[in-house]
């Protein structure tokens, strides 16, 4: 396939994208998908990895997320999977796309991740720096509300040793999330890149947790 080709694929899957996430909650919607590609892009830009991959795995990556499909974690996979084979694309990048998408997410502090690829090494950098800095705290209340939880409440702890089922599960105060996951990313990182950019996004959730607490105390 050459570049021509390539790029009408991914113009396809942009158009594709969009039209499924319309209306979609505004923590994993096409702007968030455009903000994940752009990253990928960029750090696939220092990686040595298959860059069509990464850009199809980046803008297919929450194509059907569970958390809106009530758990089905495989609706993401089949969905970027049906839609790439009726491209006719090859068999081998639609498989590496569905594994992308069925592995990218994460699942709670005890999961073990059972794929690995320098693309999805990528774009899981790219994805997890979207869920940290401004942008990530923005993302972590805006679905707080979106169904229901309390911003934060001192008489509930973060559980830090929740299996997979039980991170899926909570609906802990969005404060909490923070320390079960977005604090936690700096660490979890599988590139240079991606952990210099973590760098900055964790300072900036630190500072921004002190500020919260003072005023939480109504410091003046």
């Amino acid at each position: 396939m050459n570049d021509m080709d390539r790029r009408a694929v991914i113009d396809k899957t942009v158009g594709f994208v969009k039209q499924r996430l319309s209306g979609a909650e505004a923590g994993h919607d096409w702007w968030h998908i455009h903000r994940v590609w752009t990253t990928a892009k960029h750090i696939a830009e220092h990686e040595s990895v298959d860059t069509f991959v990464v850009e199809l795995g980046a803008l297919l990556h929450d194509i059907a997320d569970s958390k809106f499909h009530d758990g089905d974690e495989d609706i993401g996979p089949r969905t970027a999977r049906g839609f790439l084979s009726e491209l006719g694309l090859d068999e081998g990048v639609v498989e590496h796309v569905g594994l992308i998408v069925a592995n990218i997410s994460f699942k709670g502090g005890k999961h073990e991740q059972k794929f690995r690829s320098p693309e999805l090494d990528v774009i899981q950098d790219a994805d997890r720096l979207d869920a940290m800095g401004a942008i990530g705290i923005a993302r972590a209340f805006n679905f707080g509300g979106h169904v229901g939880r309390e911003l934060y409440n001192p008489d509930i702890r973060p559980n830090l040793e929740m299996t997979k089922e039980e991170y899926k599960k909570a609906a802990a105060p969005t404060l909490n999330h923070f320390y079960e996951k977005l604090l936690l990313l700096k660490d979890r990182m599988n590139t240079e890149t991606g952990r210099r950019l973590a760098e900055q996004r964790h300072a900036f959730m630190e500072k921004y947790l002190e500020q919260f607490y003072s005023e939480w105390e109504g410091e003046i």
